[in-house]
């Protein structure tokens, strides 16, 4: 029997009751004034550049100044910045980190230091470390957008994926969800798998070594919406536009292409929503000393096709 497409919830309840709990106003005697350090990799990425627009914005919103700092996913760059917002004495840090192990380190610096940190996107592989791990749901949305490949490949096909940067663990449990739904498809079948760490300039020319190599593929599922855009490229250069191809992140780039019938679908993380969170719980342990939230917290992921893509734009849906 043909698959039916699911639904799910935009966001899980408890971040969306977190989100509106802590909607609270300054008190007096509060860390207004003070300086939140915002630390993601590169805004070339419009996924990162959402994020930190949006910790920015709720962060100046509650009264605290901001220092926005870019870490390239480079850790020895990141830990120089830790360093110097420790030495400048910001208040807390909003951080989307540059490597599960190496951030550690550093975050722990920051702790040691009176400074609480933050984490988005990507957790850390310690706990008890950073006050709060907020991420998207990244397994619960790469079944969601598997489950839509399939369905646009017919449930068969050679296919190719394009891998995120092993050092981050969102990249294997995207992998991991992904082929949890489609291998239960027998006809459904891996000819080429190979990282393309998160760039558009190295999935297109990976794409392009894929295509030589394998030029009945029939469809391409990314670890983000980046690659994505990269391997479409790819593909169209070589008269290619048929091939079936995935993204994940909900960037208005493959929004745009979704609309335009290039790129079939990919899977929304509020990235936007997510660093504001972050900025309201850090408000609230600074006010209180305690978010009363768990450290580790999912949001979930919402498919985006052309029947949804419209209401898309910088990583919100209207």
């Amino acid at each position: 029997m043909p698959m039916k497409r699911r639904t799910f919830l935009t966001t899980t309840a408890a971040a969306g009751a977190a989100f509106a709990a802590f909607s609270l106003p300054l008190r007096a005697g509060s860390h207004a004034g003070g300086t939140i350090a915002i630390i993601t990799p590169s805004h070339d990425n419009p996924f990162f550049k959402a994020e930190a627009d949006g910790a920015q914005a709720k962060a100046e919103e509650l009264g605290y100044k901001t220092i926005v700092l870019v870490h390239d996913d480079d850790p020895n760059k990141q830990s120089e910045q830790f360093d110097t917002v420790i030495a400048q004495g910001v208040i807390a840090i909003i951080l989307d980190n540059a490597g599960a192990d190496a951030s550690v380190a550093a975050v722990q610096r920051a702790k040691d230091a009176g400074i609480p940190s933050f984490l988005i996107d990507r957790e850390i592989t310690a706990t008890g470390v950073a006050v709060s791990q907020i991420v998207s749901n990244n397994y619960q949305g790469a079944q969601l957008g598997a489950e839509e490949f399939v369905i646009q490949m017919g449930e068969s096909g050679p296919y190719a994926e394009l891998l995120g940067k092993e050092s981050d663990t969102n990249a294997g449990i995207r992998s991991q969800g992904y082929h949890d739904m489609i291998d239960q498809f027998a006809d459904m079948k891996m000819v080429a798998q190979q990282t393309a760490n998160w760039s558009q300039t190295e999935a297109f020319t990976v794409m392009e070594s894929m295509l030589q190599a394998n030029p009945d593929i029939k469809g391409v599922i990314c670890g983000n919406d980046t690659m994505a855009m990269g391997a479409y490229a790819a593909l169209e250069a070589a008269g290619r536009g048929d091939v079936i191809v995935a993204g994940f992140d909900g960037s208005n780039d493959v929004r745009d292409s979704i609309l335009g019938g290039g790129i079939k679908a990919t899977v929304l993380q509020p990235a936007y929503e997510q660093a504001q969170i972050a900025v309201e719980q850090a408000h609230k342990y600074l006010e209180t000393g305690s978010t009363r939230l768990d450290e580790k917290q999912l949001m979930d992921c919402v498919l985006i096709t052309e029947e949804n893509a419209g209401q898309l734009d910088n990583f919100q849906l209207s």
